[in-house]
C-alpha cells in the first residue's frame, strides 16, 4: 500500500501546527519547514479545515490551528479523509475489472489486508505522533519559540 502525497502533507501539516500547541502556523512556514510547495500545500490545508482538522484565524496575524485536541485526531480516520481511493488494486474498487474476479482469492485477501492496515493506524492518534515533542520541535526549528512550555 503506498498512501498518497496529499495525505502525507496532510500528516506532515497536522504534526508540524500540533506541535506549536495553542500558537498559529502559517502555510508558509509549514510549507518552508518540509520544503514543499506553498501552493499544494494551501489546498492540503483547505481540506483539512473542510474536515475539520483545522481552524484557519484570518487576517494580519493569522494562521492555522488544530481544530480538536490530537489526542481526537484519529490516523486512520485522517487517511481515509485525505486519500481518494484506498483500494489497492483495480478489482476492489471497480466490477468486471478482471476475468476472473468471481472466483479470485487474491481480491478477498488484499481486501483483508488493507482493512488490517486501516485497524492499525485507526490505534493511533495525532497525540501519538506528536509523543517524541523535544526532537519535533527541533527538527522543525521550534524549539527557541516554544521551550518554555515543553518543560
Amino acid at each position: 500500500m503506498r498512501l498518497t502525497l496529499w495525505t502525507d502533507y496532510s500528516f506532515r501539516t497536522l504534526i508540524y501546527v500540533g506541535s506549536k500547541g495553542d500558537d498559529l502556523s502559517t502555510i508558509a512556514a509549514i510549507a518552508g519547514s518540509f520544503e514543499i510547495s506553498k501552493s499544494h500545500l494551501m489546498k492540503v490545508v483547505n481540506r483539512l479545515e473542510q474536515r475539520g482538522y483545522l481552524e484557519t484565524v484570518r487576517g494580519r496575524a493569522g494562521g492555522l490551528r488544530l481544530k480538536r485536541s490530537p489526542a481526537e485526531i484519529n490516523v486512520g480516520a485522517v487517511v481515509r479523509d485525505t486519500e481518494e481511493d484506498l483500494a489497492i488494486v483495480g478489482c476492489l474498487s471497480q466490477s468486471n475489472f478482471c476475468s476472473i474476479e468471481r472466483c479470485c482469492v487474491l481480491k478477498g485477501v488484499l481486501h483483508e489486508a488493507t482493512q488490517a492496515f486501516l485497524r492499525v493506524l485507526d490505534q493511533y492518534t495525532l497525540a501519538d505522533l506528536l509523543r517524541p515533542r523535544t526532537k519535533l520541535l527541533h527538527s522543525l526549528g521550534l524549539e527557541k519559540g516554544l521551550a518554555h512550555r515543553d518543560g
